[in-house]
């Protein structure tokens, strides 16, 4: 059974992704029993969107020099993510290389942002196909 993780992204690191074609180990944001746990009236796609808007901001606060001012959330579908954090409920951890075969999609901001508050402004949605022409 797979389950579908949100995983931070800078343009640096998606450029990096485009070349080799293989998501190195890494870490993200996934609907863990944790997070159910934590918001039980929620429903699954609040659920969803709970942990891609924990992993854009996670991208934000990754950016470095170099990097747009955008961010960048990878939607992979895995059958092995484990715990990251005690105290966060949504962080996983991709201990083994993701194939690109795995990547479900890329949400990111399209146009350059300036600093957005947790949870604010919805991310693109773009197909597998359409990756790397955004890198």
């Amino acid at each position: 059974m797979s389950q579908r993780v949100y995983v931070p992204l800078t343009s640096s690191g998606l450029a990096d992704l485009v070349a080799v074609r293989v998501l190195p180990p890494a870490t993200g944001h996934a609907v863990t029993d944790a997070v159910r746990r934590q918001w039980p009236d929620a429903d699954d796609e609040e659920l969803e969107y709970a942990a891609l808007a924990a992993a854009a901001e996670a991208s934000w606060l990754a950016r470095g020099a170099g990097d747009r001012p955008r961010r960048h959330v990878l939607a992979v579908d895995v059958t092995r993510a484990e715990p990251a954090a005690e105290d966060d409920p949504s962080g996983v951890r991709l201990p083994e290389p993701t194939s690109w075969a795995a990547i479900a999609a890329l949400h990111l901001d399209v146009e350059d942002v300036t600093d957005p508050a947790p949870g604010e402004g919805d991310l693109a949605w773009f197909a597998t196909q359409e990756i790397p022409d955004l890198a």
